[in-house]
């Protein structure tokens, strides 16, 4: 019998080597691969709180199922825990995120648009599945979610000269009127619209330097845990954006009423706790931003550039601030 090798990383125990066998790994026969009997092990997905992807400190799962039923994964059923860890989150960096300047801004969020164009193929294929779409369609949802995300980064600079101003007063003041960010965003995702309706919601209040605590949809969170896997290695400061999954009808009123949450896009609530919703957002003098008047969730076309790039969307979570300066001072 021949002897082992010796491991050039083997330990020393009372001066002398200890020889190490090498592992030897063997890749799975086919008959092994598919077999018949074999459970399936579905991937449980997490959530995103912080920068970080934690389990649910609830323990609980459910099952996400493609459009036409085959299961696909587990996606973690949120608590009123989770929700307050990722408020917390967002207030930490919320200050800081509106404290960059706008350009830095529209450069950390074209750079997650640069790594969803790297993952395209995997998000069309989730979004095929999730919203029982054909490749060609998937892919043409895949790509405006890409581009809009560029189109709002591009507004990052050039929305406060829009809405600002320089008021003409009858006084020896200087007079002007800035847009400053709101402060932490509660973002109710739109349901049928995995992802491309997700980032429409989620780009206006980053791009005015908001922080964001998003609930994804609940029967398609797929697409939206893959954007958070690409937040995670963009420039996007932790905490910034954090994303739940679960139960809408669970998470909804706590995040209405939480009081750290400045706004409120309840564009996701379903319409029969719209009512609740609004009046336990206005106990905390919440800014409630709702869908146009006339427009459902399950209606909306998503893929109507003119009806969903409105720079209106990113005032909507910004307050003006009017400032008072002595001339010649």
């Amino acid at each position: 019998m021949a002897a082992p090798k010796r491991s050039s990383g083997s330990s020393a125990s009372n001066g002398r080597s200890r020889a190490v066998a090498p592992a030897v790994a063997r890749a799975p026969t086919k008959a092994v691969l598919d077999r018949p009997d074999r459970v399936e092990v579905r991937k449980t997905y997490k959530l995103y709180i912080g920068g970080q992807f934690p389990r649910s400190e609830s323990g609980r799962s459910y099952v996400v199922a493609a459009a036409d039923g085959t299961p696909l994964a587990n996606a973690v059923r949120g608590s009123r825990k989770d929700l307050r860890d990722a408020v917390r989150a967002a207030r930490g960096a919320a200050q800081g995120w509106a404290d960059r300047t706008a350009m830095n801004r529209g450069q950390v969020l074209y750079r997650v648009a640069e790594l969803m164009e790297g993952r395209r193929d995997q998000f069309v294929g989730e979004v095929a599945q999730a919203e029982g779409l054909r490749p060609d369609r998937a892919r043409d949802v895949v790509d405006r979610a890409i581009d809009r995300w560029v189109w709002y980064a591009g507004w990052a600079d050039k929305i406060a000269q829009v809405l600002g101003s320089s008021n003409p007063v009858a006084s020896d003041f200087f007079n002007f009127t800035i847009p400053e960010a709101t402060g932490v965003v509660g973002i109710v995702a739109p349901e049928p619209s995995s992802l491309l309706g997700l980032v429409s919601r989620l780009a206006p209040p980053l791009v005015g330097g908001n922080s964001v605590v998003a609930l994804a949809s609940e029967i398609r969170p797929l697409p939206a845990i893959t954007l958070t896997e690409v937040l995670a290695t963009s420039d996007v400061p932790a905490g910034v954006i954090n994303v739940i999954t679960g139960r809408k009808r669970e998470l909804i009123p706590w995040l209405a009423a939480h009081e750290d949450v400045d706004a409120l896009d309840v564009w996701g609530v379903p319409e029969d706790l719209r009512r609740e919703v609004e009046l336990s957002a206005a106990d905390s003098v919440k800014r409630v931003v709702r869908r146009p008047a006339g427009t459902t969730d399950a209606r909306f076309d998503w893929l109507d550039d003119r009806a969903s790039e409105r720079p209106e969307w990113i005032a909507a979570y910004l307050e003006m601030k009017t400032v008072w300066h002595p001339i010649g001072l």
